[in-house]
């Protein structure tokens, strides 16, 4: 392309690239989005996969991202963006044929998107806890009314507002010690396992608890969560929330952010990798493409990439205290590896434990593993890490095609599978091109126990996706990590990535950045970009959309 200038120019087309330039073109300014790859996405995309006919999310499945600002700022439903609500959420099977199944506690209107309490479900979810445990049935209920009360609005502010500074409360920080509806303080300081076993008293919701923290944030048991992760977790734990399905898989949302930006003049170029940034009298001034191309910025650049590239490929050392530079080299990426991708098969899993409870099969969340919080605890991490695959997989399934028909041809059905890896680094090549080839037994193996007729007969195909294939697809998921680095206290909020840069700002003036790297970590529905606009709304003294829509977020 010919050398051009814009007013805000935005280096790489991930999710949260085209979230925020649609915000930037809403603001008046005129945008364009430069990509590396040859369609813009990231992760949030959607391949024909396993075979012809049949959809799948190699990357992004469970969206959220309806509750995402933006879904109301651009109108995303008429611009083609749908999703599907069922009334089931998440549970849990055992090799006892005991089932946990929890029923949403808000149900969302597709149409209009509204949300409503729904007190029949929540009876269904009480009763059914109840089932294992009358005081884990109570527990459910008084966080509920937490969460109704004062949580949930708090979770809302603290994902789509940027970080505090140090010594002053965020939205989530001010709820600990509140007398009635707050977060207790030892809470925000206890392992994923303490919190299970703080929170619940019968195994089968400690094992979800457990489970679940891995499926939202990549994080382990044994891993300090913070009051974030600790109350998104048991947000999906305990179905407070709708399950969400997005109809034709997770590149609707880009098609949808792409004809947002469309329709207010933004631009958009694939095919266009960015080499550098340009910097003039301490200031980003523009970009070069590697083919030698120079874009302009009147006023700003955005980097949709994460801190290494942006930091030590686009920039360099010399734009950085020596300090802040190590640390952007010592980020923390051994967190979310995982096997991950779709089986086509001709009829879907006969569970067992519908003996138990007729519903079980269709949730959007569907755990299995065995009844054993020890293992759970502590031996499930160690086999991962030490073998990249546990002795006892405690695996996902998610039945897309019962959802959203457009997944899988008439008749036939496509089912996300997922289980935990080890970090990248930890295995060879040659380990995991076998681990590859192998895990679909592996996934079947284990599955039977619950559905014996998940059987090599019932596959038509598969794709699994392992930690070497998100290294070398995603060039800023280090380790093969989808969460762009661990979502761990210690490296969330005012600690994402660093404390130095975690305003979304760089150390050259008008250089910004908005990935998955900053607060509010990996997952499409979460508020890096709409964060980083805010930051940049108050530099450029650009439009306060939140403000003009009435809301505190």
């Amino acid at each position: 392309m010919a050398d051009a200038t814009y007013d805000a120019i935005v280096v790489g087309g991930g999710h949260h690239g085209t979230i925020i330039a649609a915000y930037l073109a809403k603001a008046g300014l005129d945008t364009a989005v430069f990509e590396r790859q040859h369609e813009l996405g990231g992760g949030a995309c959607g391949e024909d996969l396993p075979c012809p006919g049949f959809v799948q999310n190699p990357c992004a499945h469970f969206t959220r991202f309806w509750a995402h600002p933006a879904y109301r700022d651009f109108d995303l439903p008429s611009k083609g963006l749908k999703y599907v609500f069922p009334d089931q959420n998440e549970g849990i099977v055992f090799p006892d044929g005991t089932a946990l199944i929890g029923y949403s506690a808000f149900v969302v209107d597709p149409e209009t998107g509204e949300e409503s309490y729904s007190a029949e479900n929540v009876k269904r979810t009480y009763d059914e806890i109840s089932r294992f445990s009358k005081r884990d049935a109570e527990t459910y209920l008084d966080l509920l009314g937490r969460y109704q009360r004062k949580w949930r609005l708090a979770f809302r502010e603290y994902r789509y507002s940027p970080p505090t500074p140090w010594g002053v409360p965020n939205a989530l920080e001010k709820l600990v010690g509140d007398p009635v509806d707050g977060i207790e303080p030892v809470w925000t300081y206890q392992t994923g396992r303490q919190l299970a076993r703080d929170l619940f008293d019968s195994p089968e919701l400690q094992i979800l608890f457990m489970r679940a923290i891995e499926t939202s944030t990549g994080s382990f048991a044994s891993d300090v969560l913070g009051p974030y992760v600790f109350v998104h977790t048991l947000a999906l734990v305990l179905s407070w929330e709708s399950a969400s399905i997005v109809y034709g898989g997770t590149h609707s949302i880009t098609h949808a952010l792409q004809r947002a930006l469309s329709s207010m003049g933004g631009k958009f170029f694939v095919s266009s990798e960015v080499e550098r940034v340009t910097v003039e009298n301490g200031k980003a001034t523009g970009i070069v493409l590697t083919d030698g191309t120079k874009v302009h910025a009147r006023k700003l650049v955005v980097s949709d990439l994460g801190i290494p590239q942006t930091c030590q490929r686009m920039l360099g050392p010399e734009y950085f205290p020596e300090s802040v530079f190590r640390r952007t080299q010592k980020i923390d990426y051994d967190r979310a590896q995982i096997f991950w991708g779709n089986i086509a098969m001709h009829e879907l899993p006969d569970y067992t434990a519908k003996a138990f409870n007729p519903d079980v099969g269709p949730q959007p969340r569907l755990y299995m593993g065995p009844k054993d919080v020890d293992y759970m605890s502590y031996k499930y991490q160690a086999e991962i890490w030490l073998h990249g695959w546990p002795s006892d997989f405690v695996m996902l399934a998610a039945p897309d095609s019962i959802w959203d028909p457009t997944r899988a041809p008439d008749g036939k059905h496509t089912i996300l599978v997922e289980e935990f890896g080890a970090p990248y680094r930890f295995h060879s090549e040659a380990d995991w091109r076998r681990m590859k080839k192998e895990v679909v037994g592996e996934f079947l193996k284990h599955w039977q126990k619950y559905a014996p007729n998940m059987t090599w007969d019932n596959v038509i195909d598969a794709h699994i996706t392992t930690p070497w294939d998100v290294v070398n697809r995603n060039i800023d998921m280090h380790e093969g990590g989808w969460v762009e680095g661990a979502m761990t206290i210690n490296q969330l909020d005012r600690f994402r990535p660093t404390p130095e840069l975690s305003n979304y700002r760089m150390p050259v003036e008008n250089l910004y950045v908005c990935s998955s790297n900053l607060h509010s970590g990996g997952g499409i529905g979460r508020g890096s970009s709409y964060c980083c606009y805010k930051v940049i709304a108050e530099d450029h003294g650009l439009p306060r959309f939140w403000e003009e829509a009435g809301r505190t977020y």
